[in-house]
C-alpha cells in the first residue's frame, strides 16, 4: 500500500475531512448540520462529527450511509434519542444520495474518560470529522498503531459472538440475515486488520485492504477473511456464508486476538 495512514511523527492521521465530501453528498451534510443545530439548540449539544465513507471521500451515491456522532454535555436521555431519530428520518427521507442516516449519541464525560482513550477516544480523534462544536480530539491522547490500540478497539470480540449466533438462530427474514451479515462481516474484517495492525505499522479503514493485510499474516484464513470483506460490501442472506463468519472465522479470530493482544479493559456497569 502507498500510505500507512500516519502523520510524519508516526501518529495515526485523521482519515476524513469536510473538503473530501463529494459534491453529491454536500447538500445532505449541510442539512445534517442545520437539523442538528435546530433540534439541539438548547445547550445539550457539545459537538457533532461525521464518520464513515462520506468524510473519507469514498462514498457511493444511493449506496452509502450518512454516519454521525453527537457528543452531548450530559449522558444521552430518551429525549435526546427521540430528537436524533427525528433527525435521521428527515435526512433519510429528503436525500436519495444516502441509503439511510445513523446517529450515535454519547456524553462528553464518557468520551473523555481514561478507560475510553484508546477506543471511543480513538474513534473521535482519528475516525471522526468535526462538523460543529469544539473538537474533542484536542483533549485526547495521540494514537499509534500499537497492541494497546488493537486490544482496546477490538479485544472484546469473544463477547459479541454469542449475540451474533443467537441472532442467526432467531433470524426469520432475509432482511434479518442481511443485517446480521453486514454487522458481523464488517466487525470481523476490522478485527482481522487490527490483529495485524501493530506488525504492519499503520492504519486503514478500507475493508479490502484490511482483508489483504490480514491474509499476508494468516494465509490459512485468507479465504474466509476475503469472504467477510465481500459480505461487508454486499451482505447476503445466505445462511452458509453467515455461519462461516460467526461460527468458524469469528471464534478462531477471537481466540487468536486474545492470545496476541489480550482482552479489552472492563467498562463500568451502566
Amino acid at each position: 500500500m502507498e500510505s500507512k495512514g500516519l502523520n510524519p511523527d508516526g501518529t495515526i492521521a485523521r482519515e476524513g475531512a469536510l473538503d473530501r465530501v463529494a459534491p453529491a453528498f454536500a447538500p445532505v451534510v449541510a442539512a445534517a448540520r442545520r437539523e442538528i443545530a435546530g433540534r439541539f439548540s438548547d445547550g445539550r449539544l457539545h459537538s457533532a462529527y461525521l464518520y464513515g465513507s462520506i468524510p473519507r471521500g469514498t462514498a457511493v451515491p444511493g449506496v452509502s450511509d450518512l454516519d454521525l456522532l453527537l457528543v452531548l454535555h450530559a449522558e444521552p436521555t430518551a429525549r435526546d434519542r427521540t430528537d436524533a431519530d427525528a433527525t435521521e428520518a428527515v435526512l433519510d427521507g429528503e436525500f436519495a444520495a444516502i441509503d439511510g442516516a445513523g446517529i450515535l449519541l454519547v456524553g462528553a464525560g464518557t468520551a473523555l474518560a481514561e478507560v475510553e482513550w484508546y477506543d471511543l477516544g480513538f474513534f473521535i480523534s482519528c475516525l471522526c470529522t468535526p462538523l460543529t462544536g469544539e473538537d474533542l480530539a484536542a483533549r485526547l491522547p495521540a494514537q499509534y498503531p500499537t497492541s494497546l490500540l488493537a486490544r482496546e478497539t477490538n479485544g472484546d470480540l469473544a463477547l459479541v459472538l454469542p449475540r451474533w449466533q443467537a441472532r442467526l438462530r432467531d433470524a426469520v427474514t432475509d432482511t434479518d440475515r442481511r443485517t446480521l451479515c453486514r454487522t458481523a462481516a464488517r466487525r470481523l474484517v476490522r478485527s482481522g486488520f487490527t490483529l495485524v495492525m501493530p506488525r504492519w505499522g499503520g492504519w486503514t479503514s478500507d475493508l479490502e485492504a484490511s482483508a489483504e493485510l490480514f491474509a499476508g499474516h494468516y494465509p490459512q484464513r485468507a479465504t474466509q477473511m476475503r469472504l467477510a470483506a465481500a459480505a461487508a460490501r454486499s451482505p447476503t442472506p445466505d445462511e452458509a456464508v453467515i455461519r462461516t463468519l460467526v461460527e468458524e472465522l469469528g471464534p478462531w479470530l477471537a481466540a487468536e486476538y486474545t492470545a496476541v493482544h489480550g482482552t479489552k479493559a472492563a467498562r463500568p456497569a451502566p
